[in-house]
């Protein structure tokens, strides 16, 4: 027998189909079928934003029973025929959080620019890490943090002119969302306090305990409100201070925090020795919308000489109407401020922004690579958590010239009315009660049952009735969402005027969609009133 130094390897009809397969989904096709995919995915889409109601009513159970199959499919298939498996089983069944009667969440409809947007985005599949994968993104993107940056900041003309393209020069980063924002803020503050100082080589080469105690500390920790976002828990876990490190400060019935307390607490720290990374102000708690007095706090940390890192993720772009601008006083004094941009920008999902007082803070987590993020590049990558992520900067670039600051403020503006014209609707009707009186545009509320109506009228509720009222309005949120209709979540309150410590199931609203009118709000309460009589 005769050996070859080559051996002839058989291609057979099913690899070469295969190949042929591939090859289509890599390739434009001038043929029509990538035009029809198109088409039926718009029409798909189209169907699904036509829908009034926020759901389906399929059983939560159902859902998971479809996809319990853990097999990698062998073969290509059909793209088609995947787009309309995703119709039945997928898009049919999920939230519809353009619905105006969707008014539960901190999600709403998007504006029709987005769309097409997002098909150019994934087509040019630009990897902003590094100018070599985003050559024209990479200054487009710190354009629009500068834009974000004056908003906030407000700083002379000729900082921006200085800094805006500045590769040295770091006003802010966009990643993924706004935990990922706070713990970056944190980071920032972290290793540009605790750095290279007298032959030592700072907390990012020595490590936490190394660099408490070359400055002399017994810890370190971050203090906020009791109602700062669980992001900050993420964060001083991955901080290496750890849970017991985030000192969570009271907060009144007006969900603000408690600035003698705060005080107290700061005091405390320093008599301790631990060191205070930031003292964190909410701009939009998540329970209520409330904000925190940030002129106080700012005014608090100049004076014991903290950072100030400010939760804007929710409120921030409250900061577009001239009306309401004044319920933020004190956040342009902040060393950091994180906004989503997939909030009240009305961008889609993944859009987070921390953005900086000093441009120069971000060099302290700095990092390079010799084969991607050089020391002397511009690349965006250096200075971030992120490593490869999408040009999202595009939407926001986008939503500033096609909204404007106008628009916004026209948004703003209405979502706030809206919100005032629901508190008030709550208080004229006997069967709710008006937890808190809303800051901005989150109302929390709850149903009373008709033979507790008298006695919360007169404040004397006992605690077993208190905690009858909570069930009711658990049963009745749950009862809601799974009609699929209509929505409003629900949070559970610790300080209201029933006393600290007694916990309120309350009903949340968050009216953020445009599309919303005072009659869909009429919609969802009256829903409400019909739900509950059938549970009495």
């Amino acid at each position: 027998m005769q050996s070859s130094k080559y051996v002839h390897v058989r291609v057979d009809s099913s690899q070469e189909l295969i190949k042929e397969t591939l090859m289509r989904l890599f390739t434009i096709q001038e043929d029509g079928a990538e035009r029809e995919v198109d088409e039926r995915v718009s029409k798909i889409a189209r169907d699904f934003l036509r829908i009034k109601d926020v759901s389906s009513d399929i059983e939560v159970k159902s859902l998971f029973d479809k996809f319990k199959s853990s097999k990698i499919p062998v073969d290509p298939g059909d793209v088609g025929d995947y787009i309309d498996y995703l119709a039945e089983n997928v898009v049919a069944h999920s939230t519809r959080t353009s619905s105006p009667y969707f008014i539960g969440h901190m999600t709403a409809g998007l504006p029709n620019f987005v769309k097409p947007l997002g098909i150019l985005l994934t087509a040019m599949n630009q990897n902003t890490v590094k100018m070599e994968t985003a050559k024209a993104l990479t200054p487009y993107e710190r354009q629009i943090l500068a834009m974000i940056h004056r908003l906030i900041f407000d700083f002379p003309d000729g900082f921006y002119e200085k800094h805006v393209q500045r590769k040295e020069s770091t006003l802010g980063m966009i990643m993924s969302g706004g935990t990922l924002a706070n713990i970056t803020a944190l980071w920032c503050m972290r290793n540009h306090q605790l750095g290279p100082r007298d032959g030592f080589g700072g907390i990012e080469v020595e490590g936490l305990p190394a660099a408490l105690d070359h400055y002399g500390y017994k810890g370190a920790v971050v203090i906020g409100s009791s109602l700062m976002h669980y992001s900050f828990q993420k964060a001083v876990d991955l901080l290496g201070i750890g849970s017991r490190s985030l000192i969570r400060v009271s907060a009144d019935r007006n969900n603000r925090i408690e600035l003698p307390a705060l005080r107290r607490t700061i005091e405390k720290c320093h008599i301790r020795k631990q060191h205070i990374i930031a003292i964190v102000g909410i701009a939009g708690v998540t329970d209520s919308g409330a904000i925190d007095p940030l002129p106080e706090m700012a005014d608090m940390a100049q004076e014991y000489g903290i950072p100030l890192h400010v939760d804007a993720a929710w409120g921030g772009p409250v900061l577009f109407s001239a009306r309401h601008r004044n319920k933020l006083a004190g956040i342009e004094r902040a060393d950091s401020v994180t906004i989503d941009g997939h909030k009240q920008m009305y961008l889609p999902m993944g859009i987070g922004i921390v953005m900086f007082r000093d441009p120069h803070i971000a060099k302290s987590i700095e990092k390079q690579a010799r084969y991607v993020i050089r020391a002397a590049s511009a690349d965006l990558g250096k200075r971030a958590l992120e490593g490869s992520r999408p040009g999202t900067a595009m939407y926001l670039h986008a939503a500033f010239h096609i909204i404007g600051s106008k628009g916004y403020e026209f948004l703003i503006d209405e979502g706030i009315r809206k919100t005032n014209f629901m508190a008030d609707t709550i208080r004229m009707r006997p069967e709710f009660e008006l937890i808190a009186e809303p800051q901005i545009n989150i109302l929390i509320y709850r149903y009373i049952p008709e033979p507790l109506r008298e006695r919360v009228a007169r404040g004397i509720l006992s605690q077993n009735e208190i905690a009858r009222i909570n069930r009711f309005n658990e049963r009745l949120q749950k009862t809601q969402r799974q009609i699929g209709h209509s929505f409003v979540s629900r949070t559970t309150l610790e300080t209201t005027t029933y006393g600290k410590g007694v916990p309120v199931v309350a009903l949340r609203a968050v009216i953020a969609n445009p599309l919303t009118t005072e009659e869909d709000i009429l919609c969802v309460l009256n829903e409400q009133v019909k739900i509950a009589s059938g549970m009495a």
